[in-house]
């Protein structure tokens, strides 16, 4: 299943609550029990006014369906071709 990076801007981002943080989780993981198993929320990394997140799905086009039902932001959506680590640099 391919991996996509979802960067979604969300002015304030980092100044989120414990609370507000819970709630977008909630309303995500909602909203992907609607979707089915083909699409998992991975992990996310929020900055100050973004929000990272790492999914897995079969098409961007599902990605995006997520964001709209959830009334989130998919600012740029990337396919994810390669991994890489430090032991990448291993050969």
């Amino acid at each position: 299943m391919p991996n996509f990076v979802i960067e979604r801007e969300i002015p304030g981002a980092g100044k989120m609550t414990p609370e507000q943080i819970v709630e977008a989780a909630k309303n995500s993981l909602s909203v992907l029990r609607e979707l089915g198993p083909q699409v998992q929320w991975l992990h996310s990394y929020v900055t100050d006014n973004k929000i990272y997140c790492v999914y897995w799905a079969p098409s961007e086009d599902l990605i995006k369906e997520h964001a709209r039902r959830a009334g989130i932001p998919a600012d740029r959506v990337s396919a994810v071709r390669r991994m890489m680590e430090p032991a990448s640099a291993e050969g």
